[in-house]
């Protein structure tokens, strides 16, 4: 419920009544579960992260096959246009000051970034991919490639195809990278 309405109306102009109306709660009982209007917003977020991760298990894809992964993901994702919508707003919104969601967006990149760059410098050591790769450098440009087309998907769905996009851009960053 709360992720529909953030989704569709952004933080700011999501109201606790339409949160808590479509859960069929009270104002003060959503309060009485989260506190507050910032900290539902985090628990939402939250969830999302855990449950793919969750789904990711305990053993995840190592070099290479982690980037392939990450089409998979953005295969699935195409699935779920509520929660595409709901990052696609509430990142962009976070980069405004005083957001109660920037922190969790700062910190969610810095680990994207993380996984993508761990992946990298695996493929490296792997000896998939050549050892002078910039691995922070590929990994923030195949996260903004990612981010990008979630945004051109959301605006026109039948002209993007996040997840052939993705792979593409992929494979020409690997391929002019192999030995």
């Amino acid at each position: 419920m709360a992720m529909e309405t953030f989704a569709a109306r952004g933080y700011g102009k999501a109201s606790l009544a339409e949160i808590a109306d479509r859960a069929g709660l009270t104002q003060a009982g959503v309060l009485h579960y989260f506190h507050s209007k910032a900290n539902l917003l985090t628990e939402v977020l939250d969830l999302r992260d855990a449950t793919d991760i969750a789904d990711l298990g305990p053993d995840r894809p190592r070099g290479l096959t982690f980037l392939r992964h990450l089409v998979d993901t953005v295969r699935h994702n195409a699935e779920r246009e509520g929660i595409v919508r709901l990052y696609a707003v509430l990142s962009a919104e976070s980069v405004t000051d005083d957001h109660p969601a920037q922190a969790y967006f700062r910190n969610r990149y810095a680990g994207l970034r993380e996984f993508v760059a761990e992946a990298l410098t695996e493929a490296c050591a792997l000896g998939e991919v050549r050892q002078d790769l910039d691995v922070l450098g590929a990994a923030n440009a195949i996260v903004a490639v990612m981010d990008g087309l979630q945004v051109q998907w959301l605006l026109d769905p039948e002209a993007v195809d996040m997840a052939a996009s993705t792979e593409c851009v992929i494979e020409a960053l690997v391929g002019s990278l192999r030995r």
